[in-house]
């Protein structure tokens, strides 16, 4: 029998997650569940028959699988909250909030419960993230069912649970860094003669051309760039240039900035 999910905060990654899954058709709407105070925001996927709630024992007693999508500073509260529900022979619990360990989660049950940390990104919607998977006592059945999870929603990679605030900056905040360096290459494009529409269209089929070489020939960037820089070409001036004003400096300065912050809180 399918396991029936609930997404315990329907935010923009709980409901990304919820429409990823239910866009790969590894389950039925009507197998998941999702909750938030204010309902309202959810009524696209009720259109679609996920169930909808605002009471999170509800959907914990629902469901097999439970995905905690909320802000950190409430998960203390919602896992007190749904305590009483959970059954460490039925249910599995994944985290997707950015900052909680493991530990802390099954410290504050209080309960042997399987608990799994999983980081994915907000690309999750179009089974294009990037997810980052470490667990703690779950079992060889419970690991396939996960990992095949995730794996309709992108790529997965398991990871040990003190390298999972790494990971969050390269697969999670990366979003962020990719999309900063598409929208300066945009405005770029706009300085040189380009429309908006037009640079925003080459840029970001570039830049995905770019990560599919990558991904494809598991390759080095050095080679591909390789491929493109001639003597004395435009290419190598470019990216010269960028060196001089600090370009990957300040990207490695970023990811670490990043990662101290996790790491402080």
């Amino acid at each position: 029998m399918d396991k029936k999910i609930a997404i315990i905060g329907g935010g923009n990654l709980g409901s990304a997650i919820a429409q990823g899954l239910i866009q790969s058709g590894f389950i039925i709407p009507g197998n998941i569940i999702i909750t938030k105070r204010n309902i309202k925001t959810l009524q696209s996927l009720a259109e679609q028959g996920v169930l909808i709630s605002d009471n999170n024992g509800e959907a914990a007693r629902f469901a097999d699988l439970i995905i905690l999508a909320v802000k950190p500073f409430q998960i203390d509260e919602i896992l007190l909250g749904i305590r009483d529900d959970l059954d460490e022979k039925k249910h599995i619990l994944v985290s997707v909030i950015t900052g909680i360990s493991i530990m802390h989660l099954r410290d504050t049950l209080s309960k042997p419960i399987p608990v799994v940390r999983a980081m994915p990104n907000t690309a999750i919607a179009i089974q294009e993230s990037m997810t980052c998977l470490s667990a703690l006592s779950i079992n060889g059945d419970q690991v396939n069912y996960i990992e095949n999870l995730f794996n309709q929603l992108g790529k997965v990679a398991w990871w040990m649970k003190n390298w999972m605030d790494a990971a969050t900056v390269l697969g999670a905040c990366g979003t962020a860094f990719a999309m900063r360096y598409i929208r300066a290459n945009i405005q770029g494009g706009i300085e040189i003669g380009f429309d908006a529409a037009t640079a925003s269209l080459i840029v970001a089929q570039t830049v995905k051309g770019a990560a599919d070489l990558l991904l494809r020939n598991n390759s080095h960037p050095e080679q591909e760039i390789d491929k493109v820089t001639t003597p004395k070409g435009c290419t190598i001036a470019g990216l010269n240039q960028m060196e001089h004003q600090g370009f990957s400096s300040s990207l490695i300065k970023g990811i670490v900035a990043s990662y101290d912050k996790i790491a402080k809180e």
